[in-house]
């Protein structure tokens, strides 16, 4: 069967080449890499994509983490304190809760004081899986920032990070 293709001119051989060359070439940031919100949101992207890789055995996102570490620590609190803390919109923390649910990691009550309202425990199972979980995390994922800032440098990120968070 001949070969349908058409012949490459030089000239247009050479601009197929130009193109792959800057294709090689990396994508230049100019002023992003100056714009704090970009480089926290790069950093983020970062230090998720390592949290989701440690604790992958579990399949938990940095959320559904969060939300159990919190159960964990504030038993029988609402949906809406949860929320709230950790600044989840109500119909992804719904989903999220829903989620959880169905892995039977934590369960929802009805509050005997409010009856639209929905008090949040960790399941057996759902200590279970936090507790390995946290060990994942501090012995792999916090040990490779730890090891990444050093002791004072994460110390001092840990402070402007709150500032902002707090005061911004």
């Amino acid at each position: 069967m001949a070969d349908s293709a058409k012949p490459v001119s030089r000239r247009e051989g050479r601009k197929e080449a130009a193109v792959a060359a800057d294709e090689t070439q990396a994508v230049q940031l100019g002023e992003l890499s100056d714009l704090l919100g970009y480089v926290l949101k790069r950093a983020q992207l970062k230090v998720f994509e390592d949290f989701l890789h440690c604790v992958a055995p579990l399949q938990l996102t940095p959320a559904q983490f969060s939300v159990l570490l919190l159960l964990d620590a504030n038993p029988g609190r609402n949906q809406t304190e949860i929320a709230n803390t950790l600044g989840i919109l109500r119909p992804n923390f719904v989903s999220l809760l829903d989620s959880l649910e169905s892995r039977d990691l934590c369960t929802r009550v009805r509050s005997a004081n409010d009856r639209r309202s929905h008090i949040l425990m960790l399941t057996e199972k759902g200590h279970a899986v936090l507790a390995r979980a946290k060990k994942l995390v501090v012995s792999k994922h916090e040990a490779r920032l730890n090891e990444l800032l050093g002791p004072d440098g994460r110390e001092a990120l840990l402070a402007m990070l709150t500032k902002i968070a707090e005061e911004f």
